[in-house]
């Protein structure tokens, strides 16, 4: 296990990050839920390239948002069974401790969002495009939700 890999989980285990990316000796870690994170690190526009990632939960969302990040060695507490699909197609290795057939929402009662909207692409790039959509609109029904008396 390469030597960032194994500080980027450690970094995941013991500070309580949600996922941690850790490249040339510098880490980037965040407590945010979902691929809020991931979006965020793409947006910045930092080279990523060769990266190591540990992640609380990997579905295909967050699979193809770290294609996209163009990391090389990823460890994730749990992965989805088409994320792994994902990963493995683009040669990115992969450790993890729960394959799972799908990620849950987090409400418990059906299937993540962002795994769903994605299930059918083949594309990083399509799903990068999909999953900033679905986010802004579960953004919006967030905020609206909140509003109503």
């Amino acid at each position: 296990m390469r030597e960032e890999l194994e500080q980027a989980k450690q970094l995941l285990e013991q500070e309580g990050y949600t996922c941690v990316l850790r490249r040339a000796n510098c880490s980037y870690a965040s407590k945010e839920r979902g691929i809020t994170p991931l979006l965020q690190w793409l947006d910045t526009g930092m080279d990523f390239k060769n990266a190591a990632a540990a992640d609380k939960v990997v579905g295909k969302a967050a699979a193809y948002l770290y294609v996209l990040l163009q990391v090389s060695d990823i460890y994730a507490w749990v992965i989805s069974k088409p994320a792994l699909e994902v990963l493995q197609r683009y040669g990115i290795q992969i450790q993890y401790e729960t394959l799972v057939p799908a990620i849950r929402n987090r409400a418990g009662d059906g299937f993540c969002p962002m795994e769903t909207a994605v299930l059918a692409v083949d594309n990083p790039q399509e799903a990068l495009q999909i999953l900033r959509t679905k986010r802004a609109e579960l953004l919006k029904a967030m905020t609206e939700k909140k509003e109503e008396p």
